[in-house]
C-alpha cells in the first residue's frame, strides 16, 4: 500500500450495487479530502476504445471475445496513464473505480480464452491497494437490475450464476498475484451494504486517511 496514495476497486456482479456504494464511498471521501477523492470507472468513456466497447455492449457491434479482451486492455492503459496514475501523484489522494483487472476476468473469458490469458493481457495494469468485491445472489441482482426498469440487458446482464462462479475464480486468482481483495456480504439493503463497505475500508485504509460518518444514500 502506497504512503501517500490509496486506489480502491469496488467490483461485483450486474446489480450488486457496487456503482451506488462507489458513489456514496465517494462522498463521504470528499468531505475530508475535497478534490483529492477521485471517483472513475471501466470502461472508461474518456479514454481509448472506449466508446467501442460500449457499443459492443449495447450489442450495437460485434467483437470477437479476444477484440474485447484486447480492447478492455487498450481502454485501462489510457485510463491508467490519463486519469488514475495522474490523480494518484498527488499527496494524500483516493481513486476509487467502478470495475477494474477482476472484471475482465470475469466477463471476457471464453472456453478458448482463460483467465490467466486475460490475465496476462493486463499483467502491467497498476495493482489496486484494496478491492471489494460486492458478494450478492443472482436472484437479489436480478431484482435490483428489473428495479432500474431497463427495457433491454447489456451483453453481460445474463446468466449471473454463471459469472458469480467466475467471480469465484478470479477473486482466487487475483490473490494468488498478491491482490489484496475484501468480500462482503450485498444481498442486504443497500445502506446497510454501505456500512460493511465502510468497515472494510477502515480496517484496510492507510492511517493518514480519515473518514466521516457514513451518510444516509438511496
Amino acid at each position: 500500500m502506497s504512503d501517500d496514495s490509496f486506489f480502491v476497486v469496488i467490483e461485483g456482479i450486474d446489480g450488486a450495487g457496487k456503482t451506488s456504494i462507489a458513489r456514496a464511498l465517494h462522498n463521504i471521501l470528499r468531505q475530508t479530502l475535497g478534490e483529492n477523492a477521485l471517483l472513475t470507472e471501466e470502461p472508461h468513456n474518456g479514454s481509448l476504445m472506449g466508446a467501442e466497447i460500449r457499443s459492443a455492449l449495447r450489442r450495437e457491434r460485434e467483437l470477437k471475445p479476444v477484440e474485447l479482451a484486447q480492447a478492455f486492455a487498450l481502454n485501462r492503459s489510457n485510463h491508467l496513464r490519463t486519469v488514475i496514475e495522474c490523480h494518484l501523484q498527488r499527496e494524500h489522494a483516493v481513486v476509487i473505480c467502478d470495475r477494474y483487472l477482476l472484471s475482465s476476468l470475469v466477463y471476457q473469458t471464453r472456453d478458448d480464452i482463460t483467465m490467466e490469458d486475460v490475465y496476462q493481457i493486463n499483467r502491467w495494469a497498476r495493482k489496486p491497494d484494496l478491492t471489494i468485491v460486492l458478494q450478492v445472489s443472482a436472484h437479489i441482482a436480478y431484482q435490483r437490475m428489473d428495479e432500474r426498469g431497463k427495457s433491454a440487458r447489456e451483453l453481460f446482464e445474463n446468466d449471473l450464476p454463471t459469472r458469480l462462479k467466475k467471480y469465484c475464480a478470479g477473486v482466487e486468482l487475483l490473490r494468488g498475484k498478491g491482490q489484496h481483495i475484501i468480500e462482503v456480504d450485498g444481498n442486504g439493503d443497500i445502506s446497510n451494504v454501505f456500512d460493511l463497505v465502510v468497515e472494510a475500508v477502515k480496517r484496510n485504509k492507510p492511517n493518514w486517511l480519515r473518514l466521516q460518518p457514513p451518510l444516509l444514500i438511496e
